[in-house]
């Protein structure tokens, strides 16, 4: 077994319960944990600096490894502040990517030099967007090239403490906290709980303690997929025909599962890591539809230019806007 199955496809399974493997990890988990605590000591005494920039900080973020859906819910976010009138940026590391300075993520970037994620953020919804190592230095940029721009949403940056921020918003998905254990004996990337402005659950909310409001957002997929060239194709005329699905995810048997409960028939699925380039992908045609997530579709197309990208839609309920547009009324009053 390689270290990347491990990573990728077992130790998830471990950090489903408190088993043996789990319970052997414990200490390293205790290394871990002290660390971090060591981390935010260091913040909270002033060793480390946090800096603030000047706009409202809206951070987007989980506290367990692997994807909960935090890309979706910045995509919801950023638009529904444009629909208030708000000018609005958002800012990201853009994991995957080859490049390594702070730059903007344009119409024509390639996903490789910005991350996956940063380029699905600016397709879907036309606002700048920049990407660097810190997301400190993302912010500058984007305000100094944008100073029209009154709040920024931080794409994954919970564990970020760097940066001041003014909302923080934790995305859970159906695993809840896991076992409850802190990396690598269980899924959390820092103690929980602790205070967020809100929980958002893109699954059934799951026990693990919520100390904030918990909003219910739940993901599913579109009713259409997306080819190469912008054209919609409703999944309906994909049913009783078997297909092929491909996805480079923290959790891409996630991909898989809500296609199949969308009546399709996978006959064959890929799963690889997260943010995988496909530059060493071997496709090989086999005369049947291949669907891929719209984060993998950039990367996707070049090398199986007929694939269908799925959206990924999430709907936070209505009073989670209210709470939000709230809590930005009174930080934003004018």
């Amino acid at each position: 077994m390689g270290l990347s199955t491990f990573f990728h496809h077992h130790l998830p399974r471990v950090w489903l319960r408190r088993g043996p493997v789990a319970w052997a990890l414990r200490p390293v988990a205790a290394v871990y944990g002290a660390l971090w605590a060591g981390r935010r000591w260091a913040y909270a005494q002033g060793l480390f600096t946090t800096r603030r920039v000047p706009a409202l900080v809206i951070v987007v973020g989980n506290v367990v490894a692997g994807g909960a859906g935090k890309t979706p819910v910045t995509i919801a976010l950023a638009r529904h502040l444009k629909a208030q009138g708000f000018r609005v940026g958002v800012i990201s590391r853009g994991h995957g990517r080859k490049t390594q300075d702070a730059r903007a993520v344009t119409h024509d970037s390639a996903p490789l030099d910005v991350g996956d994620e940063p380029w699905l953020i600016h397709q879907a919804t036309g606002v700048p967007v920049w990407v660097a190592r810190a997301r400190v230095d993302a912010a500058l940029g984007l305000l100094q090239a944008h100073p029209e721009v009154q709040i920024l949403i931080c794409d994954d940056g919970l564990q970020h403490l760097a940066l001041a921020r003014d909302i923080e918003l934790c995305v859970m998905d159906e695993r809840g906290t896991g076992n409850g254990w802190l990396l690598p004996a269980g899924p959390l990337r820092e103690p929980w709980p602790r205070s967020v402005d809100a929980v958002l659950h893109t699954g059934p909310a799951t026990a693990g303690g919520s100390p904030a409001g918990s909003f219910q957002a739940p993901r599913q997929l579109a009713d259409h997929a997306v080819t190469s060239h912008g054209q919609r194709v409703a999944l309906c005329t994909l049913t009783g025909q078997p297909v092929d699905a491909v996805a480079g995810l923290a959790r891409p048997e996630a991909f898989f599962k809500m296609l199949r409960q969308s009546g399709l028939t996978l006959a064959h699925t890929h799963a690889l890591p997260d943010h995988h380039d496909f530059q060493d992908w071997p496709h090989t045609p086999t005369g049947r539809t291949l669907l891929c997530t719209e984060k993998d579709a950039a990367k996707l197309w070049p090398h199986a230019p007929d694939a269908l990208a799925v959206p990924l839609v999430i709907t936070p309920e209505p009073a989670f806007w209210t709470a939000l547009d709230h809590r930005i009324q009174q930080l934003l009053p004018h």
